[in-house]
Order: C-alpha cells, then sequence, then structure tokens
C-alpha cells in the first residue's frame, strides 16, 4: 500500500512547521460566548449537519448569520471550530464572529459574518464573462490561502460560496468537512457533495490531498 501513497505538490510541509495545537482539535478548548446576545429572525437553509439562520447581534442588531449545528460527534465540531479560527481573516475566508451554546439542549452555534448573497443559480445566469473571470481568481485566492494554512475544504460547490455582487466581494464558506492535511495520512472519502466529487473519492483512494478541492472548483466551473 505504501507504494501507491502520494504526496500533495504543494505546501506538503504545512502542518509539519506549525505547533501541535495548531492542527490537533481533539485537545482544543472551545471558548463559548453569550448566546443571549444574539436573537434569529429568519431561516436560510439547512443542510445535512445545520440549520442556517440569519440573526441580530444585540444591542445594535448587527446582521449574522448563525449556524445551529445538530447532533454530531464533539471532536467534529471542534474540528470545525479550530480550522475557522485558524483561518480567520485570510483571503476571502467566511469570518466566524462567536460560538454559542444553547443552555438547556447543549446544542452548539456557530456566528459568522453576513453576506448578502443571491442564490447562485440566479445570479450565475446575470454575469459577464468577466465576472465569472473575477470570481473565479477570488475563490482561488480562497483556496490557495486554505490550503497554505494546510487544510483541505473538501466540500467546494456553488452552494458553499457566497457572493455579494453588489460590494463585489466574495466568501468560502462551509468548514464542516475540511481537515488539516498531513503527508501520507489515510482520509475518509465520504466527503464532498455528488457531482463535485474528485475521482480519488469515486475509487476509495484515501491518500488524497488538496488538489481534491482543485477538481470540485473545475467541476463547477465548466
Amino acid at each position: 500500500m505504501t507504494s501507491n501513497v502520494t504526496i500533495a505538490r504543494v505546501y506538503a510541509e504545512a502542518n509539519v512547521h506549525k505547533p501541535r495545537e495548531y492542527w490537533d482539535y481533539e485537545v482544543h478548548t472551545i471558548s463559548w460566548g453569550d448566546i443571549e446576545t444574539y436573537e434569529l429572525v429568519k431561516k436560510l437553509g439547512r443542510g445535512k449537519y445545520s440549520e442556517v439562520f440569519e440573526g441580530v447581534k444585540l444591542p445594535n442588531n448587527d446582521k449574522c448569520v448563525i449556524k445551529i449545528l445538530k447532533p454530531v460527534k464533539k471532536k467534529k465540531i471542534k474540528r470545525e471550530i479550530k480550522i475557522l479560527e485558524n483561518l480567520k481573516g485570510g483571503t476571502n475566508i467566511i469570518t466566524l464572529l462567536d460560538v454559542v451554546k444553547d443552555p438547556i439542549s447543549r446544542t452548539p452555534a456557530l456566528v459568522f459574518e453576513y453576506v448578502n448573497n443571491q442564490d447562485f443559480k440566479t445570479l450565475y445566469q446575470t454575469l459577464s464573462d468577466y465576472d465569472i473571470r473575477y470570481y473565479l481568481y477570488e475563490l482561488l485566492k480562497a483556496l490557495n490561502f486554505c490550503h497554505s494554512q494546510g487544510i483541505m475544504h473538501r466540500d467546494v460547490k456553488p452552494h458553499n460560496v457566497m457572493i455579494d455582487h453588489q460590494k463585489r466581494e466574495l466568501r468560502l464558506i462551509d468548514w464542516g468537512l475540511a481537515e488539516f492535511y498531513h503527508q501520507r495520512q489515510d482520509y475518509n472519502v465520504r466527503v464532498a457533495s455528488r457531482y463535485f466529487k474528485g475521482p480519488e473519492l469515486l475509487v476509495d483512494f484515501q491518500y488524497y490531498d488538496y488538489s481534491l478541492d482543485m477538481w470540485s472548483l473545475g467541476t463547477f466551473v465548466c
């Protein structure tokens, strides 16, 4: 099996040179915020692992997005939070503002910056050739940043790319399937979404790398 293991062509040692606490999310301690600071306004959508709402932060009613997580392993929650904290401030990466927990149900929720996004099925039909190339470049910058930090997104698709066309801003969202890249580590192949899966996943090849994200990007650009 060793002979079949491949190593990333770029950023292969990104995590080698970082302290263990950067990538060892299982020992990460979550800093919980005050849930009473936020109010839900309306539901924006739902996914396999979460429900997403538009919200406001009191007392100024600043808009935000609140992602309420469905019951999953604590390790998965820690991984998403740690990755978002590591990527905070990165080029075109959605900003995690806070992490809160319902005092009764103990359900965790992630609070993000608000993006005035337009549904991609509507927006994409209105984009010019220049617009398409512009946003593609912005998305490539986001992927290059996370890869340079030793992180694979593993769920790149139109649904996870928020675009505020008025401001010409793009954000890469939903880091719930993201993972740290380590050389010669085998990974779960049950990631990404049906039409955007790289060939490695389809043949159960577990030693994939950042290039998985690039394949997914190519599928929806086409």
